[in-house]
């Protein structure tokens, strides 16, 4: 269709398509930015399209974490969970939630399902020390909060 007929109202015979945004790119980008509760917005919209996505769940729970709202990130690491029961990133925040809460044993066997199956890429070293402190800690009945958190 000509930039005459667009203008003028003209039909096209092949009318563009709508194309779908990309709510869980434009949702990190918001993080980024520092922008939590729009991101969330943007989440729970790629969520809507991919409601068994564990990306999107773990990135939530991370948002919800900033913003405070812990009992809506364990949701979240829960849900990531149904879907992946092996899925470490979602143990090992779990875990720290649960330490929060006062939760030591169902921090304990999260943190023993992430050092189960820890990820294997070049950072996951200091998680996987964190982990290994802290479980530590917990199991000598320590202080686990007096573990610092990996730079």
């Amino acid at each position: 269709m000509s930039w005459w007929s667009r203008l003028t109202g003209g039909k096209s015979a092949n009318p563009p398509k709508p194309q779908r945004l990309d709510y869980l790119s434009e949702a990190l980008a918001l993080e980024r930015q520092g922008d939590y509760d729009a991101a969330l917005t943007s989440y729970r919209l790629a969520l809507r399209d991919q409601p068994n996505d564990q990306r999107i769940l773990q990135n939530m729970a991370i948002a919800y974490s900033k913003t405070g709202r812990l009992d809506e990130a364990v949701r979240c690491y829960r849900r990531a969970l149904e879907i992946d029961p092996e899925l470490s990133g979602a143990h090992y925040g779990l875990a720290f939630l649960l330490l929060k809460r006062g939760d030591h044993a169902g921090a304990e066997q999260h943190l023993d399902a992430f050092l189960a199956n820890p990820p294997r890429n070049g950072e996951a070293e200091r998680w996987v020390r964190h982990a290994r402190q802290t479980l530590e800690q917990l199991r000598a009945g320590e202080n686990a909060d007096s573990v610092p958190e990996p730079e």
